[in-house]
């Protein structure tokens, strides 16, 4: 399996909304995100590439497993 890496803030949401998350507000430079079933809110900041350490927690948040994470993540380089 692929390392995870850095991915731009517009990929990262993309990945977030295709796994049923929708957006739910912005304040400043931090977008929310909010899924039924899951406690807890996903913020990713909207500032160039988002690290790694972001991603994981966001993945733990979510409860998104590595798998799902790149399947998604394939699916939304392949839109552009």
């Amino acid at each position: 399996m692929p390392r995870i890496a850095p991915v731009h803030w517009k990929v990262l949401e993309c990945v977030f909304l295709a796994d049923g998350f929708r957006f739910d507000r912005q304040t400043g430079s931090h977008r929310v995100y909010e899924k039924a079933g899951v406690l807890r809110l996903v913020i990713i900041p909207v500032h160039g590439v988002v690290d790694t350490l972001i991603i994981k927690s966001n993945m733990r948040t979510a409860g998104m497993s590595r798998e799902r994470y790149f399947q998604l993540l394939r699916e939304c380089t392949r839109r552009g």
